[in-house]
């Protein structure tokens, strides 16, 4: 018993020495450096900029201004998106909605609203 207790602990401490022999650092300074950064937003709002129209692509960059508060853009992009397509989430007529009341354009805001609820109260029945 005593002889298979001392292997254990022998070949514990060894597995341990050897698992630290194998351990690398890196230092990220030089290696971020070295690689680019692609901001996604900016290469969409490129494409936009050339005429290409998109239910998915005005809705990531209409998202996207959305979620860092860029309101005004959110309206611009969510408005060419209610352009294309009124078949989409609530969400979107929220957002919609609220990106216009933030740019003081309230009738718009209230007409978008008013599908909002529409849209809702149809969904409940189905």
């Amino acid at each position: 018993m005593q002889k298979r207790l001392v292997i254990l602990v022998t070949g514990t401490i060894l597995s341990f020495s050897a698992a630290d022999q194998n351990e690398k650092v890196f230092i990220t300074d030089k290696v971020s450096n070295t690689y680019a950064y692609v901001d996604v937003m900016k290469t969409y709002e490129r494409i936009a900029a050339k005429g290409y129209k998109s239910v998915d692509l005005f809705q990531k960059l209409g998202d996207s201004s959305y979620s860092h508060f860029k309101l005004e853009n959110a309206a611009e992009w969510y408005g060419k998106l209610f352009s294309l397509t009124l078949d989409l989430a609530p969400e979107y007529y929220y957002r919609y909605a609220e990106s216009l009341r933030f740019i003081c354009e309230n009738a718009k805001t209230d007409a978008v609203i008013e599908k909002l609820k529409t849209k809702v109260t149809v969904k409940k029945r189905v």
